[in-house]
């Protein structure tokens, strides 16, 4: 799985959480995030990475994005 990084816009509340409004891909497109559905805490096996997942719908389709060293992706098989 190849890690495609990507521009997000979130919004954080008063207690510090995160929750990801809009995806911006590479080529510019923009996609709002129609609900967050689950976030979890998340061990990337292939790299030893931590991070959160998030898993969201988008244009009625579920998408999941990772926030890892403050850094947003997807993986490209989605």
């Amino acid at each position: 799985m190849e890690k495609v990084f990507l521009k997000i816009v979130a919004e954080f509340n008063t207690s510090g959480e995160i929750k990801p409004l809009k995806i911006i891909w590479e080529d510019g497109r923009n996609f709002e995030i129609d609900r967050v559905m689950y976030i979890n805490n998340c061990v990337n096996i292939e790299d030893g990475g931590v991070g959160i997942s998030y898993v969201c719908r988008v244009r009625n389709k579920i998408v999941k994005i990772f926030l890892e060293d403050n850094k947003w992706f997807l993986n490209r098989t989605q």
